[in-house]
């Protein structure tokens, strides 16, 4: 337990406030050897304290370089390949659960944005304003979590921040304006607090991919980034089934609902969420180091801190690639509208179901349930795939990186195969159930489409990876805002049939982009100065 609640925003406190000698490291230890951290590449036997067992090791470490004397600096590393303290190292139950933490984060993140639809009708009574003016409080929320990773990215990427702090200090300020929202009654302050609670909830979003990436090899991390999106993926589904009985009671239930869910989380995050950036591990180790060697260094104390620098990556640099590079620019333009296309569904639902085909609200909020089946059976196919498939040709060959776009060949057909199944079927004279199939099948195939691109984009562009999350977050957010506010007028003046043909429409162009990607993305990353080779 002890190794679990080291290196946690709790256990950082607990240190801070009683000394090093609670929650000890290796180097707290008066006869801890430094002189391996000397020994370049010879052979030094050392011991060290496990951090997932707690029980003193010894290991021999064999020509491995633990330290780089640069000048009269000594440049520290890992102590050894199996270094307990690197986040790769991590037990798999230890993985796993920084996994759950970041997708319950996220997914209550993404909860808040839906679960407030169920309210409109109320809220319209009770403010006397227009659906229109309601629906701002969806729209901007949605803004707001596609603005705040333009900033908590970079701040992640700092190592004297690392990433627990972002996610911790916003998510207080996340569930104390949750709170205020639940008894605040003021139309107007509702708006400015729910931009407020978007904005706050981004970090998840913002850094969840990253944490993920800290725990995995590049091989093994998309089992991680499944639970991930998963997360963010159902949040806004389950927002209305679990508002839609809440809300008979008391329209702000819901409201009540994110902080029931938030503050226990944040307890957890605040006692059981480690650190996992690398950087920032090894610079803490250095700190305690400097006792014995007032020139050790962690290899981000070598790097000059650029605040000019950290702002261009931040809001320049995304739209540089996205503009230069027409691989990051499909990326970004094609996750957009499928993830519109997925929030336009809010105003599609009740006018097929509650419209065609006489749903109460309790029981059209389970059809968001056909968004979850399908994300779930997408999931195990996926990891099926990689566990059967794609891992085991990449232990043995060196497979391109536009392999990994594999499963999103399929999936973009079944995804436009889904829409129209849903906009030809949803009339009188067709069963419910048929075009709710429809909707799942889109559901399942935009989950394997989500996955291959943030598998892919990483892999591809390294060094920006945070930019284009923060940019591939924003470009999402803004559309789905845009659609939140029009799509209910589209579907209204073309009908349901219509309106989702033409959505369905627009996504045949992603068809062949994927398609283009996957047989020309190599020649692409070797034209970019942004990306890398295989």
């Amino acid at each position: 337990m002890k190794s679990w609640i080291r290196g946690t925003i709790l256990g950082d406190t607990i240190r801070l406030l009683l000394g090093s000698r609670w929650l000890s490291y290796p180097e707290d230890d008066p006869t801890f050897d430094f002189r391996q951290l000397k020994c370049a590449s010879c052979l030094d036997e050392h011991s060290h304290r496990d951090l997932e067992s707690g029980q003193e090791t010894f290991r021999y470490a064999e020509k491995l370089c633990t330290a780089t004397k640069t000048d009269e600096s000594l440049i520290i590393d890992w102590y050894t390949p199996d270094d307990p303290e690197n986040p790769l190292n991590w037990s798999l139950g230890r993985k796993a659960w920084v996994i759950i933490l970041i997708s319950v984060y996220t997914f209550i993140v993404y909860c808040g944005s839906s679960i407030f639809i169920p309210s409109y009708e109320f809220m319209m009574r009770r403010y006397s304003v227009s659906l229109e003016v309601v629906q701002l409080t969806l729209a901007i929320y949605v803004v707001e979590y596609g603005v705040g990773p333009l900033i908590f990215s970079p701040l992640s990427e700092i190592a004297r921040i690392g990433r627990n702090p972002p996610y911790v200090l916003s998510f207080i300020l996340f569930v104390i304006v949750s709170i205020i929202l639940a008894v605040i009654d003021n139309f107007p302050a509702i708006v400015v607090l729910r931009f407020l609670q978007g904005f706050f909830g981004s970090p998840s979003l913002a850094s969840g991919g990253a944490s993920i990436q800290d725990l995995f090899s590049l091989i093994d991390a998309p089992y991680g980034f499944i639970s991930w999106v998963t997360g963010f993926y159902c949040g806004p589904a389950l927002g209305p089934l679990l508002a839609a009985y809440a809300v008979t009671s008391d329209w702000r239930w819901p409201l009540w609902e994110i902080v029931l869910m938030g503050a226990p989380l944040l307890l957890v995050i605040v006692c059981l969420l480690p650190e996992t950036s690398h950087e920032t591990i090894l610079l803490r180790r250095a700190q305690r180091l400097r006792r014995f060697h007032p020139a050790v260094l962690a290899p981000a104390e070598t790097k000059r801190l650029d605040f000019k620098a950290i702002l261009i990556d931040a809001l320049i640099k995304p739209i540089e690639i996205a503009v230069k590079d027409p691989a990051i620019a499909y990326m970004c333009v094609y996750s957009a509208l499928v993830y519109a296309i997925y929030y336009s569904f809010f105003e599609a639902f009740p006018i097929a179901y509650s419209g065609i085909y006489q749903m109460p609200q309790t029981t059209l909020s389970l059809i968001y349930l056909s968004l979850i089946v399908g994300c779930a059976l997408a999931a195990v196919l996926y990891a099926a795939y990689l566990k059967y498939i794609f891992i085991p040709r990449c232990h043995n060959g060196n497979p391109s990186q536009e392999d990994r776009l594999i499963p999103a060949l399929v999936a973009v057909w079944l995804l436009t195969a889904g829409l129209f199944m849903f906009a030809w079927a949803a009339r009188r004279s067709v069963h419910w159930i048929v075009p709710t199939i429809g909707i799942a099948i889109y559901s399942g195939s935009s989950f394997v489409v989500f996955q291959a691109i943030i598998v892919y984009v990483p892999l591809s562009y390294p060094r920006y990876v945070a930019s284009l999350y923060a940019a591939s977050d924003f470009t999402r957010s803004i559309i789905a805002a845009g659609f939140v506010m029009f799509a209910r007028y589209m579907y209204l003046d073309l009908g349901i049939g219509k309106g989702v043909t033409v959505l369905a429409g627009l996504s045949v162009g992603g068809i062949f982009g994927m398609i283009f990607i996957y047989l020309y993305g190599a020649k692409l990353r070797a034209c970019s100065k942004f990306a890398v080779g295989d």
